[in-house]
């Protein structure tokens, strides 16, 4: 697992797409990685959420399924997932990456003062609300 003092690597989910989202976040110095360059298009939630919490990465995603699936909920909570939703599906590519852009700094200190799982929400003013985490102790799993 990185150290505080490293910068967090943010996982893409496919449903974010490949392109805005990615580069508006690499533009404002976030370390990226794509789902697409590590796992087919047809991967199930269950099988890629652990592979990337094991990676130390932390899941971006506006896939509220993840979150009311038990299947994909148990996956990120079984694997001490960091996962940030975001709280409206319905925005274009420009406004999930300016979300995501404007929540950039409280996502990288939640993720490593939260312990896990880390479940939060963003939503379109950059605002990060945590649904599960607790505050005490950083990282344990």
């Amino acid at each position: 697992m990185p150290r505080p003092e490293q910068p967090v690597t943010f996982f893409i989910d496919r449903c974010l797409g490949e392109g805005v989202v990615a580069e508006t976040l690499r533009r404002a110095g976030a370390q990226v990685e794509i789902h697409g360059q590590h796992f087919p298009g047809d991967c199930p939630d269950a099988e890629w959420i652990p592979a990337v919490a094991a990676r130390g990465w932390a899941i971006l995603t506006k896939d509220k399924r993840i979150r009311r699936t038990e299947l994909e909920l148990t996956a990120l909570r079984t694997a001490g997932a960091a996962a940030f939703f975001l709280a409206s599906g319905q925005m274009d590519g420009a406004s999930m990456a300016e979300a995501f852009r404007l929540a950039l700094p409280t996502m990288e200190r939640l993720f490593w003062t939260r312990t896990r799982p880390l479940i939060a929400r963003v939503c379109k003013s950059g605002h990060v609300t945590v649904q599960e985490g607790d505050r005490a102790g950083g990282i344990r799993r």
